[in-house]
């Protein structure tokens, strides 16, 4: 018998959409006193929002999703809940990098988006795969490369 290494369970689609839906409902509901976090040693990484500009309607979106703190940057995973196919909230920060995050403090910062390339992005990939182990088996349910995002602040022009 041929050596398969288990696939890594994901709960189904309809499921992880709801949590979505739940989670920003908690969100709104608490005036976002709840649904956001830091980085912390027991989870590993925190929880943001992330408000951006969208590419065709023009109009403000926002999104929790996941991050980690590399010194000033905040980094993300375009993992789109490992289904197939880039999250919205990428595909605007393609289109338009500048956007605002809100942290767990409350405070909000203007950043700009950029996918890590080459060293930085394996250095980033492998700080990921220290919160999350099987970060390689989940990456590989997806056909497409799973970016990982940057957000940098932004800096005002003098």
């Amino acid at each position: 018998m041929a050596d398969r290494q288990k696939q890594p369970f994901l709960p189904p689609r309809w499921f992880v959409t709801n949590a979505w839906k739940a989670h920003r409902a908690l969100y709104r509901r608490t005036k976002g006193r709840k649904g956001l976090w830091p980085p912390s040693d027991k989870r590993g990484w925190g929880a943001l929002r992330l408000t951006a500009v969208g590419r065709r309607s023009g109009e403000e979106r926002s999104v929790i999703v996941g991050y980690l703190e590399e010194g000033p940057d905040l980094v993300l995973m375009a993992m789109n809940g490992w289904g197939e196919g880039e999250p919205q909230w990428w595909r605007n920060l393609q289109a338009e990098p500048r956007a605002a995050v809100r942290l767990a403090d409350g405070t909000t910062r203007r950043v700009r988006a950029h996918a890590a390339e080459g060293e930085e992005r394996e250095r980033l990939w492998q700080r990921w795969r220290g919160v999350e182990p099987r970060l390689d088996d989940y990456a590989a349910l997806r056909s497409t490369p799973t970016d990982v995002v940057v957000l940098a602040p932004e800096v005002d022009a003098a």
